[in-house]
């Protein structure tokens, strides 16, 4: 019977190792516009949206459910607003400084954001408060409405160029 060391196979270099292409040139890639703002240029327009659609929600929530609802429905969109209008600052900021910044700071975000949202959903939920089924429903009409409103200027402004 062979033990372990019988079945090790020396390292022998190949044709990869021998080809000393690793100097060549990336690819061209399509130049960034001039100005940085296009990674942000959205945002006043989003805001605008979430704002709107944070006194529909707060006079939805007061018709439904009163003054707690009311609160839970705008705390919800806005909970929203703040997490996405982060997530879109972080990437603008990495992408402006170092492009190789983007996939770390984006999960980092991500993690923070999620942990932070489900810490406070996990208060919310475990209490009393009569205004917590407003704030979810507040959260989901954000998270569409904002999404809906972003892939609506991307198409916009992907097709007039």
């Amino acid at each position: 019977m062979k033990d372990a060391a019988d079945w090790v196979v020396p390292y022998q270099p190949g044709p990869a190792d021998l080809d000393d292409d690793d100097n060549r040139p990336l690819p061209d890639l399509p130049p960034l516009p001039a100005d940085p703002r296009w990674r942000v240029e959205h945002l006043p327009f989003l805001t605008a949206f979430s704002m709107g659609l944070l006194i529909c929600a707060a006079s939805v929530g007061f018709f439904a459910g009163g003054g707690p609802a009311a609160v839970g429905a705008a705390a919800g969109v806005g909970i929203v607003t703040v997490s996405f209008t982060m997530s879109t600052l972080v990437f603008a900021w990495a992408d402006t400084v170092r492009p190789a910044l983007l996939m770390p700071l984006g999960m980092l975000t991500y993690v923070v954001k999620y942990t932070l949202l489900g810490v406070i959903l996990a208060f919310v939920v475990s209490s009393d408060w009569p205004g917590r089924t407003a704030l979810g429903w507040g959260i989901v009409a954000g998270v569409l409405g904002w999404t809906a409103v972003q892939i609506w200027w991307v198409a916009r402004t992907s097709l007039s160029k």
